[in-house]
Formats: structure tokens, sequence, C-alpha cells
């Protein structure tokens, strides 16, 4: 297929704000993605992974600035978190607002991670809303590395596949992750 990044961009974006489906790269691994805000489109992501919504999926943000929207209050250390983390990182904030219900944890809490790759940093800036992100395959099989390795299950599923990265056969890995407390407790639940 061959469209431009911006036409790729607007197709993406459309396809979200009519509360459909994308399976696009993201700054780790390829991911299903939907508008976060939306609770019927998140309901479809968890259908396509067969997966229960009691294990909550992150969203990604292209600016630190709009934490203070969708977290009731952010702990100090996260803001140095972001600062200094030289790979992606996905942090586990308490106190979620502004989400698709059955997007949060069972405890409030919501796992963001601030993108820095083009092209998903474009994609969320143009939406103007935090896209969920989760690794595009079946719950329980092998996370996809390159868009080669994801399930032809899943494909059919989405409302849009992205073109962009379609032949990267780079070998992409999950973020880090780090709960945080209301005190500013800090878990690392994946280095």
């Amino acid at each position: 297929m061959n469209i431009s990044f911006n036409e790729d961009i607007v197709k993406a974006v459309e396809v979200l704000r009519s509360g459909g489906i994308i399976l696009y790269p993201t700054d780790t691994i390829w991911g299903i993605g939907c508008d976060a805000t939306n609770p019927e489109a998140v309901k479809r992501i968890y259908e396509i992974k067969q997966r229960t919504d009691a294990k909550s999926m992150l969203v990604l943000m292209e600016n630190p600035n709009l934490l203070n929207s969708y977290i009731t209050e952010v702990p100090e250390i996260a803001w140095d978190l972001i600062e200094v983390a030289d790979n992606p990182l996905t942090i586990i904030y308490p106190g979620a607002k502004n989400l698709a219900p059955n997007l949060v944890a069972a405890d409030g809490s919501i796992g963001i991670r601030i993108t820095t790759e083009p092209f998903t940093q474009q994609l969320i800036q143009r939406f103007r809303k935090p896209v969920v992100s989760t690794s595009a395959n079946i719950s329980g099989q092998k996370s996809p590395r390159n868009f080669s390795e994801i399930n032809g299950e899943i494909k059919p599923l989405v409302d849009y596949i992205v073109a962009y990265r379609q032949d990267d056969q780079s070998q992409s890995t999950p973020s880090g992750i780090i709960k945080l407390g209301v005190g500013g407790q800090i878990e690392i639940i994946r280095k």
C-alpha cells in the first residue's frame, strides 16, 4: 500500500474519532489502539484480544503536560522519571480520571506512557486525546516485535491498519513499567 505518512495519520485519526480500532506501530511494539475515553471502543479491544477487562491496558500521550487532565494528582517523582527515562517507560498512576471506566484498573490506577516516536506523537496530537495501546496479540500469545509477527486473526478485526513501518523488521521490545503510589512509593513491574 503506497500511502504517505500524513495520509496514514489522517485516516487513523478519522477511525479513532468514529470510535474505531487501529493497528499501529508505537515507540515499542505494534499495538491495538482506540480512543481512551470511549468505553465501547475499549470493550471491542478486550474482545479482539479475548481478554477480561479486569486486566487493564495502558494509554499513550505525546506530552507530559496532559497528565493532569487524566490523573487526579501526579506524584512529584513522575516528572523526574519521565525526564530521565532513556527507553520507553510506562508509569502506572493512582487516581485515573476522564478515561473510559473499563480502561481503568480496579484500584483506580492507569498505565500511561509518553511517546516520543514520530507517528504516535503526531497521531495523538491531531486526535487530541490519549490513545489506548495494548500489544497486537490474542491474550496469552507472544507480543509481536514487528508487523510481520502479528497474528492473522487480529488484522480483520480492526478498522484500520497503519501502513507506516509495516516493512520494518527490527525487533522491538515492550516498555519498562513502574507503578507509583499516592505517597510516591515506587514499584518496578518490568525492567
